[in-house]
């Protein structure tokens, strides 16, 4: 069994664990989107083979050189800030969007998938520790982002996503991955379509999804330390 065969097998055994002590009395699936950035497209292809349904990128043009040659079906999740220079392709690339920040974003979004014909589905990203390092929306100004993006035809909304602080003691995550979690819970009970909750990497995946994360983002756990290319 190859390493990235290992890897997946333990932190598929650990995405079990953690949602055995979840906080939330809600059974739901977890969904790994493998990370691989700044690995090639050949440990892509080996993930799906071991069983990955969903691959995820920062990067438009790397994830365009990697999925030109990728010969296999997956969802593709884009995980990295977008400019709006580069919405045209992230459209034609991506299934889901995971980086929604801004009204101004969002309208560009929905312009290209209008003119792509498609419905492109999005997250909108929650800055919920205000990082100036980190994109993302404010709590605050959530709500009146999910109203514009409501007025675009040719976007819907899916869930949201949340990049926790980088803590040296990543327990002192749990308390936003739970108040993100409430934040979800309650804009769901008026939405249709509304799934998905994007939060959790390596370092703390197993904390996130102790406190209702359903989609974790995970790459180093599985590709091991990346190659800067």
């Amino acid at each position: 069994m190859s390493e990235v065969a290992q890897n997946l097998k333990m932190v598929s055994a650990e995405i079990e664990n953690s949602k055995l002590k979840r906080k939330i009395a809600i059974d739901e699936p977890i969904t790994l989107v493998a990370v691989t950035k700044n690995h090639g497209a050949d440990l892509m292809r080996e993930a799906i083979d071991w069983g990955i349904n969903d691959v995820g990128e920062n990067r438009i043009q790397e994830a365009a050189e990697k999925f030109s040659i990728l010969n296999r079906e997956v969802k593709k999740h884009l995980i990295g800030h977008l400019q709006t220079n580069k919405v045209k392709q992230a459209v034609k690339l991506f299934d889901l969007i995971h980086s929604v920040d801004s009204e101004h974003l969002a309208t560009a979004i929905d312009k290209a998938a209008s003119s792509a014909e498609k419905i492109q589905d999005i997250l909108i990203q929650v800055n919920l520790a205000k990082e100036d390092s980190k994109s993302g929306v404010y709590k605050e100004n959530l709500k009146n982002l999910i109203e514009k993006v409501d007025e675009l035809k040719n976007l819907r909304l899916r869930g949201l996503m949340m990049i926790a602080p980088n803590y040296s003691d990543v327990e002192k995550c749990r308390p936003l991955f739970a108040e993100m979690r409430k934040i979800f819970d309650e804009i769901k009970v008026n939405r249709q379509n509304f799934d998905f909750l994007s939060m959790g990497m390596t370092n703390d995946y197993r904390i996130a999804i102790e406190e209702g994360a359903n989609v974790v983002r995970i790459g180093t756990a599985i590709f091991g330390a990346r190659n800067y290319f």
